[in-house]
């Protein structure tokens, strides 16, 4: 084992004016959801994304719970999910009795594969579920070629990967009924535990305020529609820690320098991997031109599923922490548990096992992301040949 430090593979640092702000949140009395730091990033992330609404939650999982209630599931209804994404993707549909199809990725951008969709496409389906993934968009113009003649399918944007992403200019997080985000510690801008449903229908503004808000019209009442509040639906306290949105607020005033950090990052790693690919075996992430990812994340597909271990484990000796990513949920207990039908995926079953992530994360030194670069290169070499 390395006695070098160890560089970790992700670490959430303090950008600007958290501590102030949670502190002033805490001064205020008002600590719980619906506060003035709510307000204020919600609307940082209603002018990033031109979202009807939007709805600071505990988590992206919260969120999607959310769609899942706002969709009525019956009996016999199914959503369409990517196998290759995490579990909560499913779950939070599974959880309102919805039974999955789980469907592949296209091998370029690792997003939801429009032909599969097409092929699983059938009248039990109430919602699709595409995961921008890396915070690259998916192929939209392709599922909703696929979706052109099905209105009543809600296109659900699982965006935890890309807030300030684009396609075709469009802001990621514009392109569905609904979408999601995540602001865990390991995605770009973080609080902690936090995520946002966006309403991108006006028509789903009014229940998904009573739902939010634990199945009462407290919102209505706040706003002074009505002149006292009640139980009016299902729903679920959904709303987002005033203290945390104050945390949050502070990490989007610095959006700008932290996406330029990890753009910087992210080239600087490009640049000095992509001369070695060819020979030693490995791709680098496909960025079509039509669209504007994130950074946030950075990987590389190596040649088979033992070079792909081998380096995993050689880094991690040198105390360099990569990662891989999903275990592809249609081959899961669980998977199998909730699926309406078993389903081949065989791009994300190839993925799966061939995927790396490198340390990836907006206060990483100069000398450390090079050893990053050094390791793997070194590592990968004794392993290829």
């Amino acid at each position: 084992m390395s006695d070098q430090p160890v560089i970790p593979f992700n670490h959430a640092a303090i950008e600007g004016n958290e501590l102030e702000y949670m502190a002033e949140s805490l001064r205020s009395g008002h600590t719980s959801s619906g506060g003035s730091f709510s307000k204020r990033a919600g609307a940082v992330l209603q002018e990033a994304t031109g979202a009807e609404e939007v709805m600071l939650t505990t988590s992206c999982t919260a969120a999607l719970e959310l769609t899942a209630l706002m969709l009525d599931l019956k009996p016999g209804d199914s959503v369409v999910v990517p196998s290759f994404t995490f579990t909560t993707t499913a779950l939070a549909f599974a959880r309102q009795g919805a039974r999955l199809l789980f469907c592949d990725i296209e091998p370029r951008t690792l997003g939801l594969d429009p032909e599969h969709l097409a092929d699983l496409l059938d009248d039990s389906v109430r919602a699709v579920v595409p995961v921008h993934y890396a915070g690259v968009a998916c192929d939209m113009e392709g599922i909703q070629r696929v979706l052109a003649d099905r209105p009543d399918v809600a296109v659900i944007e699982d965006n935890a990967h890309g807030l300030f992403g684009s396609y075709q200019g469009k802001p990621l997080g514009s392109l569905g009924r609904f979408a999601t985000q995540s602001f865990h510690e390991t995605k770009n801008l973080v609080c902690g535990e936090g995520g946002a449903l966006l309403l991108n229908d006006p028509r789903d503004v009014d229940r998904a305020r009573v739902l939010y808000d634990k199945g009462t019209n407290r919102r209505a009442f706040v706003m002074g529609q009505v002149d006292k509040y009640s139980w009016k639906d299902t729903g679920s306290s959904f709303g987002l820690s005033d203290t945390l949105a104050a945390y949050l607020l502070a990490q989007l005033e610095q959006r700008d320098s932290i996406q330029g950090r990890r753009r910087a990052l992210w080239e600087k790693y490009a640049q000095a991997l992509a001369p070695h690919a060819e020979r030693l075996g490995y791709t680098l992430a496909v960025v079509p031109a039509d669209r504007e990812q994130t950074y946030h994340m950075f990987y590389l597909l190596m040649s088979d599923n033992r070079v792909r271990n081998g380096v995993l484990t050689g880094m991690r000796e040198e105390n360099v922490q990569p990662t891989f990513h999903y275990v592809p949920l249609h081959s899961s207990e669980a998977g199998r548990m909730f699926s309406a039908r078993p389903t081949e995926c065989p791009v994300t079953d190839d993925i799966s096992g061939r995927l790396i992530r490198l340390p990836f994360y907006n206060t990483i030194t100069p000398d450390d992301s090079d050893r990053v670069v050094e390791t793997f290169l070194r590592t990968t070499g004794a392993l290829v040949g």
